[in-house]
């Protein structure tokens, strides 16, 4: 295939105006983390296939902007056209175009695929040399990409309201109060795991992540829900009527969004529809003449620029989305859901763990979870059976979609031995993959889609006899891990302030990771949620951590070319029980909700102390009990053996 940078720069050239860099985001219409196939611009013209990244490409330069989690991955994969830019240590795209290119330099841009937060950002940073930031009318990069995938006609489903939890009526009452609170007249929603949280649906139009493709408008007064009408069926239909939400075309939102700033978006649905004798649209009377201004409300960063530009700029109110907190605060049927797809999940890995374990042994003769042998593994047999890191994850996902309420994995399977687990987001790919190896650390991050919850795990072992020196950076990942764990903190904390706490056992031995500690997870939704994480990240201390919040606890360690430590539960926020209460704020502690054991052979058991040491003793025991109604006798005799208690008296 020939290299598409070519055939980009002939059409910058002939374009009108001539453009002098082009940039192509990761993201698509509604700049969503996780996208379609169609939508995979940005590693169509690289070749870089992490999930986050941009793409810049001028007449002499092809440059890519990624993060930590995959700087060692775009080594691998960008070709010596391109050059690779590290974010946090290397400028940005903004700054690098102002300082590089010419003065009146002309940025060409897809306006559907980049944000109001960033398109301001980038003109801010081109004011100082007149540099033009160009809304383009069409996407040079579909232009060249000829074999782009078609769009898919995947079904939109409803979600129960027993996992939802609440109802679209009490949903939309709710946001019209915040609405009334900020003097709004109405809302523009683009993201997709939003409108699909909103209106209690879901949808299969990317994979692993159950969202559609579709945009909300809501009104004081009306809802308006915008989708390709051949995924909607007489079930779908009749059910937004009953919720008084109007279905149109997807394509045009952009005109409604025009006659929503001139107040002339009208619905022609049916209104006032009655549920338990509550107005299911819940408008408030008179509620047009207690905002007596037409504001409308956008999130700057999740809003794309095109539909920016259908509103006068002094009538918008540009302040994060009032669902991204309504739906990370997660109800009691939510979080009783996720409590139970844990377990299933967690049933998921032991089991596999338990196959792996016993494949390991009969075709490498590896010594096994437990035991570790005299010197290095010896290959038992021929090469005629192997276990590749596809095989592997394939047979993973196998035992989770036994477990009831599967509807697929939440993201793809880490899969890694050695060298590729220090490939921070490795993927695996059936014709390079390595084959596992006894005398190497395997580590697997994975999770799925359940219709009560969304799951994400994360285990590292060895089946062989780990060094001196795993066993030591494994155990400072752990005591990290315990540390987060066991956190206790007052209302108002950010995850900024609580990222410390995993990384300190490391930093005392010189040593970090460049990824999060922590990230959201959905309710039968995306696998990474907003708006709170638990970074080093400044934009980590934008959002305080809740109680009934959910966030991942995975502090890690790398090194390139040797193997890599990673290890993960999803944690629940709840209110805690302090003696006391200083300051009357009120005090946060975590539940974690993640079961599968840690291997104790990976500890080094002079680096816990005796505090810890009860920590992993307690987790175990728990394990042991939650998972146990789920294993047959040969599962429950490996879990047993993992989970044993260690004995307070090898803490040194």
């Amino acid at each position: 295939m020939a290299d598409p940078l070519d055939a980009l720069r002939a059409l910058m050239t002939s374009h009108s105006p001539p453009l002098d860099a082009l940039v192509v985001p990761s993201e698509d219409n509604h700049q969503s983390e996780y996208v379609s196939e169609r939508d995979k611009r940005r590693q169509f013209v690289s070749g870089f296939t992490g999930s986050a990244g941009l793409a810049l490409i001028t007449m002499s330069e092809a440059l890519l902007w990624t993060d930590g989690r995959y700087f060692l991955q775009a080594t691998q994969q960008l070709s010596n056209r391109w050059k690779l830019m590290r974010i946090g240590e290397d400028p940005g795209v903004e700054t690098w175009i102002a300082d590089n290119l010419p003065s009146a330099a002309v940025v060409g841009i897809d306006p559907w695929c980049v944000s109001v937060e960033t398109a301001q950002r980038y003109e801010h940073a081109f004011a100082k040399n007149k540099q033009k930031l160009f809304q383009l009318s069409t996407n040079l990069v579909d232009e060249v990409w000829k074999d782009r995938p078609p769009v898919e006609i995947r079904p939109v489903s409803i979600h129960p309201l027993e996992v939802a939890g609440h109802s679209v009526a009490e949903k939309l009452e709710d946001l019209r109060e915040k609405l009334l609170q900020e003097k709004t007249n109405g809302i523009v929603i683009t993201t997709l795991d939003e409108v699909a949280w909103l209106y209690n649906v879901r949808g299969n139009d990317v994979a692993y992540c159950p969202v559609i493709h579709a945009y909300a408008i809501v009104t004081l007064q009306s809802a308006f829900f915008y989708v390709d009408k051949r995924k909607v069926s007489t079930e779908i239909q009749a059910y937004m009527t009953e919720n008084g939400i109007e279905i149109k075309d997807y394509g045009s939102v952009d005109l409604d969004v025009s006659l929503l700033g001139s107040g002339k978006l009208k619905s022609n649905g049916a209104h006032g529809v009655e549920e338990n004798g509550k107005d299911v649209t819940g408008p408030v009377e008179n509620a047009a003449e207690e905002t007596k201004n037409n504001r409308i409300w956008i999130d700057p960063n999740s809003c794309s620029l095109a539909l920016y530009s259908k509103l006068a700029a002094d009538q918008v109110f540009m302040q994060p989305s009032p669902l991204a907190l309504a739906k990370a605060v997660k109800n009691h049927a939510e979080l009783d859901g996720l409590r139970k797809a844990h377990i299933r999940d967690g049933a998921a890995v032991v089991q596999y763990l338990v196959w792996l374990d016993n494949q390991m042994q009969e075709i490498y003769g590896a010594a096994g979870y437990f035991n570790e042998p005299d010197g290095s593994n010896t290959r038992k047999h021929s090469n005629s059976v192997k276990l590749p890191e596809v095989s592997v994850s394939n047979k993973l996902e196998g035992f989770r979609a036994k477990q009831e309420h599967f509807r697929g994995l939440s993201f793809p399977t880490i899969s890694s031995v050695g060298p590729n687990a220090a490939v921070i987001h490795y993927s695996p790919e059936p014709s390079t993959c390595s084959e596992l190896d006894a005398d190497k650390i395997y580590l697997f991050d994975s999770g799925a889609q359940y219709l009560d919850g969304t799951t994400d795990i994360t285990r590292t072992v060895h089946f062989g006899k780990p060094s001196a020196h795993e066993k030591s950076c494994y155990t400072a990942v752990l005591k990290g891990h315990i540390a987060l764990d066991t956190a206790i903190f007052p209302n108002g904390t950010t995850g900024h302030a609580l990222d410390i706490l995993a990384r300190t056992p490391l930093w005392k031995n010189g040593l970090d990771y460049r990824h999060g500690t922590g990230h959201g997870i959905g309710s039968y939704l995306n696998v990474h949620e907003g708006p709170h994480l638990i970074s080093f990240k400044p934009h980590a201390r934008n959002v305080p951590l809740q109680s009934s919040m959910t966030v991942t606890d995975e502090p890690g360690y790398y090194e390139d070319g040797s193997f890599g430590i990673r290890l993960e539960n999803v944690l629940i926020v709840n209110e805690a029980n302090t003696k006391f209460n200083f300051g009357e704020k009120g005090y946060l502690e975590f539940e974690h909700i993640t079961w599968a054991p840690y291997q104790k052979k990976l500890m080094d058991l002079t680096l816990l102390n005796v505090d810890e040491i009860k920590w992993v003793n307690s987790y175990h025991a728990e394990c042991r009990k939650v998972l146990a109604p789920y294993m047959n006798e040969q599962e429950m005799e490996w879990l047993q053996k993992a989970t044993e208690p260690i004995s307070v008296k090898e803490v040194s």
